[in-house]
């Protein structure tokens, strides 16, 4: 029994030093600049590349180097960017114009625009149709095309406003629906949807993480929790305290770990620490106003965009809810890692 005593002393001891403090930081900065607030941001792993959208345009930085190596322009109101490497094919949401953009990932070149439903948000490729999926905030639907044609193939109606999405590589694509606290499951070949998870008491859902291996949803929702679903189960098995005004989410398969960018200024790092259970391993400091991330898959670096703002300005009739300033070319990248 003393042993026995023992044991659990060192085990537990030894479990909260590392959840004390899994040995993430600020690493670097990236001192992007340029002009445009951003959105989405998105990690091709493979070819080494960042893209950042910047509202009317979409920045790529080149990972080894980490300097600006190309810009897609003519993207209006640019939320997303998915990637598919295997077509040699990007693709942007286009929130201002309701179009997605295809362009080539190796020249940056456009290559077409699509017709979407009303202001798309996120984008999603799902390798196991070849189709790209846009997830359209204001029409409450998501456009269906071919990835390499360009033809849109079906709208799915979803019931509400889509956030992020994912997709699980063999046909499966995920997304939040926020006004009614709900995941949508969708199938990428028959263009259909699968199944719908509430999330209910949790409010909100806009960030997505995807554990492809054991079948977890991680959400980030504003009730200040990242909910845990068990897509087999159909419901929510646990959940992970979070910062304020979260936004993006991510699930880095190679190290076990899920994140909540919250744009209180804070990275949440969570790990399951026994079937169905969740610990805070970690709060990184970061900047107030991060709130969206990408993963790099082959460094398990987090990248989360920041900026300094102006003071802000007063309300007016034309203008009650004035948006601060960026500071001109004050862009950054925050790296995050070990």
């Amino acid at each position: 029994m003393k042993k026995l005593l023992l044991l659990s002393c060192w085990l537990l001891c030894g479990f909260n030093a590392y959840a004390a403090d899994s040995g993430y930081r600020v690493i670097k900065k990236l001192e992007v600049g340029g002009e445009g607030g951003w959105d989405y941001l998105t990690v091709d792993g493979l070819a080494r590349r960042l893209y950042l959208s910047r509202s009317s345009h979409v920045m790529v930085v080149d990972l080894e180097t980490d300097n600006v190596v190309g810009d897609i322009p003519g993207t209006p109101g640019v939320h997303g960017i998915a990637v598919a490497p295997e077509l040699n094919r990007g693709f942007t949401s286009n929130g201002r114009d309701n179009t997605a953009t295809i362009f080539d990932l190796k020249t940056l070149k456009v290559l077409g625009h699509v017709k979407t439903g009303t202001n798309p948000d996120a984008i999603t490729y799902d390798p196991a149709s070849k189709r790209v999926f846009t997830f359209n905030g204001r029409s409450h639907d998501a456009t269906v095309f071919e990835a390499l044609s360009g033809k849109v193939v079906q709208t799915i109606p979803l019931g509400g406003k889509p956030e992020f999405s994912a997709a699980d590589g063999k046909g499966a694509i995920y997304v939040n629906i926020e006004d009614t606290n709900e995941v949508v499951e969708l199938d990428g070949v028959t263009a259909r949807e699968v199944r719908r998870f509430s999330l209910k008491p949790y409010e909100e859902p806009t960030g997505m993480g995807l554990d492809i291996q054991h079948g977890r949803l991680f959400s980030g929702c504003h009730s200040k929790v990242m909910t845990v679903l068990d897509i087999k189960a159909g419901k929510v098995i646990a959940t992970i305290p979070v910062g304020a005004n979260v936004d993006g989410n991510g699930y880095d398969a190679g190290t076990g770990l899920a994140f909540s960018a919250n744009g209180e200024g804070t990275l949440t790092v969570a790990r399951e620490v026994s079937p169905g259970h969740f610990q805070v391993l970690q709060t990184v400091k970061t900047q107030q106003g991060s709130r969206t991330m990408a993963i790099d898959p082959i460094t398990h670096n987090i990248y989360l965009p920041a900026a300094k703002f102006n003071p802000p300005v007063a309300p007016t009739a034309e203008n009650p809810k004035p948006r601060p300033e960026l500071v001109k070319d004050s862009f950054e990248v925050l790296v995050v890692g070990k």
